[in-house]
This record gives structure tokens, C-alpha cells and sequence, in this order.
């Protein structure tokens, strides 16, 4: 027969943890992470997680080399500016086939993802576009040309500079 030495143990010694003590603690600790990772992410919903988009109006000032006829594209905009004898006028350069942009040409405007071309007046010459470019509002003041993008003005509006 062996005898198994049984070590005293201390009072100042920690109690073993049961198991099952542990797993329920453990699953405390989770539910406060869960709760606390939903409060974080409830108090981001009032902000709205997208990128502000440019206001639809803006204003610009055209080069003073710009030759009649000739279109004038702002940075970041997807308008053709133009200035002739009798005004200025802007073009909006979305196609009206499926929203690409087009690019302006020698002879017009050509749209790069299906073919469509476009007079200088923005009038279809070549399809699949159904439409013309819409001619966009423009007003001037003081040498400043202010664009309106959201609002679509009749063909051949045209506003002296």
C-alpha cells in the first residue's frame, strides 16, 4: 500500500477555481464585451459614414484666352463651359446613354464606354445615346460664371458675359 503525502495547504492560499466558476465568469466577461462593442457602434449611427459630394452649384472663373467655340472643363466637374458672341453656356458632360462621361473632341463630344458622339451643341450624332446633353443654368456676375448642375435650362440658353 502507498501512502500519498498530503501537503497542508496555507489559508493565505487562493481556493482552486471550479470550472465551472471559470466558464462563467469567462461568459460574463464576453457579454460586457458584446454590449460594450454595440454601445460603440450605436453611437456612431448618428453620423453618416459617406463622403460629402460637391455642391451642385459652384462658381468659376474662365481664362481669358478661352477661344469662341472652344469648351473649358473645371477640375473635378463633369461641365463644359463656352463662351461665344453671344454668351456664355455650359454643357453638362454625362452621357445620357448610361452616365458615363464624355470627352470633349475636335468635333464635338465622344462618350468612351459605348461610342455615342455629341455635336459641339450637344445634340446626338451617333447613338446609343437616346438624348442630347442637357445645356445646364448659368448665371454671371462680375466676370464670375456661376454653375447650377442640378438644374437643366432650355438648348441654346445662352447668358451675356
Amino acid at each position: 500500500m502507498t501512502t500519498q503525502a498530503t501537503a497542508k495547504q496555507s489559508r493565505l492560499d487562493p481556493e482552486p477555481m471550479p470550472r465551472r466558476d471559470w466558464l462563467g465568469l469567462g461568459a460574463l466577461w464576453t457579454m460586457g464585451a458584446s454590449f460594450l462593442f454595440a454601445a460603440v457602434g450605436m453611437m456612431r449611427l448618428p453620423k453618416a459614414a459617406v463622403l460629402p459630394s460637391p455642391s451642385k452649384k459652384f462658381k468659376v472663373a474662365l481664362p481669358e484666352t478661352l477661344a469662341a467655340g472652344e469648351p473649358f472643363v473645371p477640375p473635378g466637374r463633369a461641365v463644359a463651359l463656352f463662351r461665344d458672341p453671344e454668351g456664355v453656356y455650359a454643357i453638362s458632360l454625362v452621357c445620357t446613354h448610361l452616365g458615363c462621361i464624355v470627352k470633349p473632341g475636335a468635333e464635338g463630344f465622344e462618350c468612351p464606354c459605348h461610342g455615342s458622339r455629341f455635336a459641339p451643341d450637344g445634340e446626338v450624332r451617333k447613338g446609343p445615346a437616346p438624348k442630347p446633353l442637357p445645356w445646364l443654368k448659368v448665371s454671371v456676375s462680375g466676370g464670375v460664371v456661376t454653375v447650377d448642375e442640378g438644374a437643366v435650362a432650355p438648348q441654346g440658353t445662352k447668358v451675356s458675359a
